[in-house]
């Protein structure tokens, strides 16, 4: 399983995103993880690939709550 090998490689590296667009680029590749890994999920029903996809859920949400930035307040 090539993909749950990526998605164990993009959960271990390093988070740090100097710039908007390697933001931007991470967002994108963790949510095309997610969709292929939901694919596999619904056919096998494997539990351990339902933990990968919570953890870089959690991962891709850090990323775009970054992206948006702090909200202003009145």
């Amino acid at each position: 399983m090539e993909l749950i090998e990526k998605a164990l490689e993009f959960e271990t590296r390093k988070r740090r995103f100097p710039t908007t667009s390697d933001r931007i680029l991470a967002a994108r590749e963790a949510k095309s993880l997610i969709l292929s890994l939901n694919e596999i999920y619904k056919k096998t029903k494997e539990k351990k690939i339902m933990d990968i996809m919570k953890r870089l859920t959690i991962i891709k949400q850090k990323i775009e709550r970054r992206l948006k930035g702090k909200p202003l307040t009145a």
